[in-house]
């Protein structure tokens, strides 16, 4: 029997204490067996933390990691909001892509080595509703299914079996996640409760640690409030905890004013060092819902996602500078994502509408700096319907994220994602197991190509599952040529389009930790 189901079929219930200090929603649990204490340690022995950026709103992707090696046709699609070549950060060694001018921050950390830009993550079917698309992106499910538990909640429910009864106790005395900004989210939802904490905003984090409470009001409801309030101070160990490794750090960088992203990551560096074991940590800005008004007309590299850009950046920035500065950066890794990125070709009101694949970052010190994927590829005749279809599936980096750097075993690492992912070169991961590095070699093409009815597609595997899949320019999967295990070497499979519309298609292979995306164009 697995020591999870163990304890969930032999705990006995602890007593649980609903309460509320100063914005802080949590619940306290007794546990008094030492049988049980003994049995509540994590799965995994590991100090490593995750921190989580959600870009609310939908960022543009094109309009963050500029395409360098396709900008004709970028400036072509996106004549009155595009960035200027020569106003384009660069990234050392690298020439295909750079970042928006005002991602300074971000520059200074990937020519550091601490900053992989991963390009064109996305999924299958992908939705344009924000609300959606973000379940999607927090659940870690396929468009099709609707899971009502979060990838990390999925995680940390693993890490911590039969929680919430018996914790906070001995082996784990913090709050498994911490979420600042907002209600905890899915993103840290169980299996049955949420794994999580929420503190609603900054200043709810200080006023805690200083003692100072919100007033409540003069109703009988307020009366109740105070006295749960009070009940809560003298029971409450998260809030104790909380406020012990707050007052052990009596310093810290200094972090960009006017900037609420910055002040979440401030808190976050603060308790990492205070000493909370507390592995999961997000933090949410935006919104990126660029519709209109995106770039100043007069300067396109500035407007409201030029100011966005630069908040997250400069709070990154900064975040990963008080973590060397609190000598805790080999500890902390940081992924941001967003639930989609914006259309190929800008709108008449200087702004985008909604896409599917876009960039995301993975930074820390331990990360593996490089830009990892291709440059979007897309032609001169792009359409307003058009996305940039996706080369990463989104789940196989929180599945990287887990195996190599949460050290999630990999017998388990499918239960927590519900499927196989591939694991992509994104972190050293030397204290759980190795990425794979990805080579330059073409590994998937097609011919004839332009097609008519039948087209060759031609792959090499290097062995394992191997996946190839075809989509249209909406980022739609069309079908799944090829899902299966394969022996190393070189093999074809005739794909037959003769009743497709002419136009652009993309065949993309993923093989273990490779994939590759090759345009294919049907003609008449």
């Amino acid at each position: 029997m697995k020591r999870r189901d163990f304890l969930r079929n032999t705990m006995p219930v602890g007593i649980m204490l609903p309460s509320l200090v100063g914005g802080l929603s949590f619940k306290a649990f007794g546990i008094e067996s030492p049988l049980a204490l003994s049995m509540l340690n994590p799965v995994t022995s590991t100090d490593h933390v995750l921190v989580i950026i959600q870009l609310s709103g939908g960022n543009d992707g094109l309009n963050m990691v500029i395409p360098l090696a396709n900008y004709s046709n970028y400036v072509n699609a996106r004549p009155n909001i595009y960035i200027p070549e020569q106003k384009v950060l660069s990234l050392t060694g690298i020439q295909k892509a750079g970042l928006h001018p005002a991602m300074t921050g971000l520059q200074a950390m990937y020519n550091e080595g601490k900053l992989n830009i991963v390009q064109s993550a996305g999924y299958p079917q992908p939705s344009f509703s924000h609300f959606r698309a973000t379940d999607i992106w927090m659940s870690a499910s396929d468009s099709t299914d609707v899971v009502n538990s979060g990838w990390a909640g999925r995680y940390l429910n693993y890490e911590y079996p039969n929680f919430p009864n018996g914790y906070p106790n001995a082996s784990m005395r913090d709050p498994l996640a911490i979420q600042i900004g907002s209600a905890t989210s899915l993103t840290l939802q169980g299996p049955a409760v949420s794994m999580g904490m929420s503190i609603s905003n900054t200043s709810n984090f200080y006023n805690l640690i200083n003692g100072v409470q919100d007033p409540a009001p003069a109703t009988p409801a307020g009366k109740e409030l105070s006295f749960v309030r009070l009940v809560a101070q003298q029971t409450q160990q998260y809030a104790t905890v909380i406020k012990d490794a707050a007052t052990k750090v009596p310093q810290q960088v200094t972090y960009p004013t006017n900037n609420s992203l910055a002040d979440q990551l401030k808190i976050v560096a603060r308790l990492i060092k205070g000493g909370l074991q507390t592995r999961v940590y997000m933090v949410s800005y935006g919104s990126f819902d660029t519709h209109a008004a995106q770039v100043n007309s007069t300067d396109t590299a500035t407007g409201t996602h030029a100011n966005l850009l630069k908040n997250v950046s400069d709070a990154i920035k900064a975040f990963q500078d008080d973590l060397k500065f609190l000598d805790i950066e080999d500890r902390v890794v940081g992924v941001t994502f967003s639930e989609f990125g914006r259309r190929i070709k800008s709108n008449a009101s200087t702004g985008t509408d909604h896409g599917s694949a876009a960039p995301l970052f993975v930074f820390g010190k331990q990360v593996m700096g490089n830009v990892l994927g291709d440059t979007p590829s897309f032609g001169a005749g792009v359409t307003v319907n058009d996305n940039i279809p996706f080369q990463y599936d989104f789940r196989s980096i929180y599945a990287t994220l887990l195996s190599n750097w949460l050290c999630v075993d990999d017998k388990d690492l499918q239960q927590v994602m519900l499927k196989n992912y591939q694991t992509l070169p994104l972190v050293n991961a030397a204290g759980c197991r190795k990425a794979v590095n990805l080579s330059g070699e073409t590994l998937i093409h097609n011919y004839p190509n332009p097609f008519t009815t039948n087209t060759v597609i031609t792959f090499k595997t290097n062995g394992g599952h191997t996946l190839i899949q075809v989509m249209d320019t909406t980022g739609r999967v069309i079908t799944n040529l090829v899902d299966r295990e394969y022996t190393a070497g070189t093999y074809t499979i005739t794909f037959n389009g003769g009743n497709l519309p002419t136009g652009v298609y993309y065949a993309r292979l993923q093989n273990l930790s490779i994939q590759q995306v090759r345009a294919m164009i049907k003609a008449r």
